[in-house]
C-alpha cells in the first residue's frame, strides 16, 4: 500500500478521548481495535457491516497507520 497522508489523517490522538489511543475521526473507535479484527482476515465487508460509522477509507487509514 502505497504512503497517503490524507489517510492517516483519519487517525487522531486526543487525552479526551479513549485515553488518547489513536482512534478514527474522533469516534470512540481506536486504531487498535479495527486493526484487531483486520489482521487476522476478517473481511473488510464484516468490520464495515459491524461498525456501520467507519467508511473503507478508514480501514485503509489504520492499515497504513500500523504501517507507520
Amino acid at each position: 500500500m502505497n504512503a497517503n497522508p490524507e489517510l492517516l489523517k483519519r487517525i487522531t490522538v486526543d487525552d479526551r478521548i479513549c485515553n488518547g489511543k489513536p482512534v478514527i475521526r474522533g469516534m470512540r473507535i481506536t486504531a487498535q481495535t479495527v486493526l484487531e479484527f483486520l489482521l487476522p482476515g476478517t473481511p473488510e465487508d464484516e468490520v464495515l457491516e459491524q461498525y456501520p460509522m467507519l467508511e473503507r477509507e478508514d480501514l485503509d487509514a489504520c492499515k497504513q497507520f500500523a504501517n507507520t
